[in-house]
């Protein structure tokens, strides 16, 4: 009790007390070496040397100096991990070791092998173990369990080969996962039957391999004829239009590729024939030759008349026979200018390659327009002109508007559109404009349109208007 007027002393408890009782560090950190103030510490300590109690501490500890400055700072004391644990005694572990393997052994059952004494003919063993047939015992007359009934009802399920492609079934996941919904037309199928798509909804994370499985387990599923064979690879997904028809022109899709970086809503599903064990099979192919390209025509047989041949490759070219449009003809490759028998077959014109060509009919009902477009110097499809077509009564005039060369001249043909006119400019050799201008003007003057009337009328008052206003701006400057 008698240091307890030390403050040091107090400080160094209050620090060793904190340090032992306290595993994070943070009160020891509270009190630091600048918490002791070292002047007040000499002073007291200097005061308590003339007295017996403070002299008698002062020398025992040998100086004042140095014990101020070890109470300053406490002893480091950690503590393990075992601080305040009890250790177990051997004797308690092995108890609890024997225990655990006397419930050990309740659990398990001794037998002795006792060799046979007396010997038992086969007839007695057999009947010790007599064999019994499940197969004659009476079915139970209890009512048969929900499932049984949809197995009954759907046989087709469990003999679907393609049962492994069924978890892309994306219909119960509609709405909680990302899905794609594609109308696929089936070419094998019956020329009635192809003609309506089946509407398939794969999971988004599908690959095209995976779609295509899928499509051939809905297909079996649904009972559809004829029946597909069992390889996958055997198939392949191509491009084709809201009809049906498949776009021959672009290669099938990629088996490995997602089916989520297409944004093809209609798909074709079509046999490959290059599947290992299957026979080859011949697809046949008209190669129809226009004045922007070619166009290969896939026909099931020989047998096929040239007529349906051209109103595919029309189809393709997004012309028609029909109205008063532009009429097309096909010719042989090695025939030019001989036009081809439409009602004939193919098997009959010996070859599989024609040309498409546009017939010149002089009509004077409409002024056909149909812009070609340069390839070399614009590919981009969203700067290309749509043909237009203009009635011979809304035809007003066809003016010659500048010959700079023999090759290069620019014609003007204006005409009525919703009270306004409106004018198209064309360039082409000399020649070629002269003949336009002359036989346009001939129909035009032949047929004598209101259109033209008013349009000339109106183009008179113009020019009375400005003849009259240069006149009297001439008399004005002469007075």
């Amino acid at each position: 009790m008698a240091f307890l007027d030390n403050p040091a002393i107090i400080l160094a408890h209050i620090r060793q007390s904190h340090v032992t009782s306290d595993d994070t560090g943070m009160c020891e950190m509270v009190l630091i070496d600048h918490d002791v103030d070292l002047e007040k510490c000499h002073s007291s300590a200097a005061s308590a040397g003339g007295s017996s109690s403070g002299g008698s501490f002062v020398d025992g500890s040998g100086g004042g100096d140095g014990q101020t400055c070890d109470l300053s700072q406490s002893v480091d004391i950690t503590s393990s991990w075992d601080f305040g644990i009890r250790r177990r005694s051997n004797t308690a572990q092995r108890l609890e070791r024997l225990r655990k393997e006397r419930q050990n052994q309740i659990k398990c059952k001794n037998i002795q092998w006792k060799e046979r004494s007396s010997s038992q003919s086969a007839d007695d063993l057999s009947s010790l173990f007599e064999k019994k047939d499940f197969k004659d015992r009476p079915r139970s007359t209890g009512s048969k369990s929900t499932l049984s009934l949809r197995l009954e009802q759907c046989p087709q399920q469990l003999n679907n080969p393609f049962n492994e492609y069924s978890k892309f079934d994306g219909k119960g996941h509609v709405g909680t996962t990302a899905t794609k919904k594609i109308d696929v037309y089936l070419s094998m199928q019956s020329t009635q039957e192809k003609l309506h798509p089946m509407t398939v909804v794969t999971m988004a994370n599908a690959r095209v391999h995976d779609l295509i499985g899928l499509i051939c387990w809905q297909y079996t599923s649904e009972g559809r004829e004829p029946k597909l064979t069992e390889n996958v690879n055997t198939y392949c997904l191509h491009i084709a239009e809201d009809d049906g028809e498949v776009d021959t022109d672009f290669p099938p899709l990629d088996s490995n590729e997602p089916i989520h970086k297409f944004g093809f809503s209609t798909l074709a599903l079509v046999e490959k024939y290059s599947s290992p064990g299957l026979g080859p099979k011949q697809s046949l192919f008209v190669r129809i030759n226009a004045a922007h390209g070619f166009s290969l025509i896939p026909v099931d047989s020989l047998k096929v008349t040239m007529k349906e041949i051209l109103q595919k490759a029309l189809k393709k070219r997004k012309g028609s026979q029909k109205g008063s449009g532009p009429m097309y003809r096909l010719e042989k490759q090695t025939e030019p200018n001989l036009p081809v028998d439409l009602d004939s077959t193919l098997e009959s014109q010996g070859t599989m390659e024609f040309c498409l060509v546009r017939e010149n009919r002089i009509s004077g009902e409409k002024v056909e327009i149909d812009p070609v477009t340069n390839q070399k110097t614009s590919t981009k499809f969203w700067i290309r002109q749509k043909p237009i077509s203009i009635d011979s009564d809304l035809l007003c005039a066809c003016d010659l508007v500048e010959e700079k060369s023999p090759s290069h001249a620019i014609f003007k043909l204006t005409y009525l559109s919703n009270h306004d006119y409106k004018a198209l400019y064309f360039e082409c050799d000399a020649a070629t404009v002269n003949e336009i201008v002359l036989k346009v003007n001939y129909i035009l003057e032949s047929r004598a349109s209101t259109s033209r009337a008013d349009y000339f009328a109106q183009k008179q008052r113009k020019l009375n208007r400005r003849t009259s206003f240069s006149f009297q701006k001439d008399k004005k400057s002469g007075q």
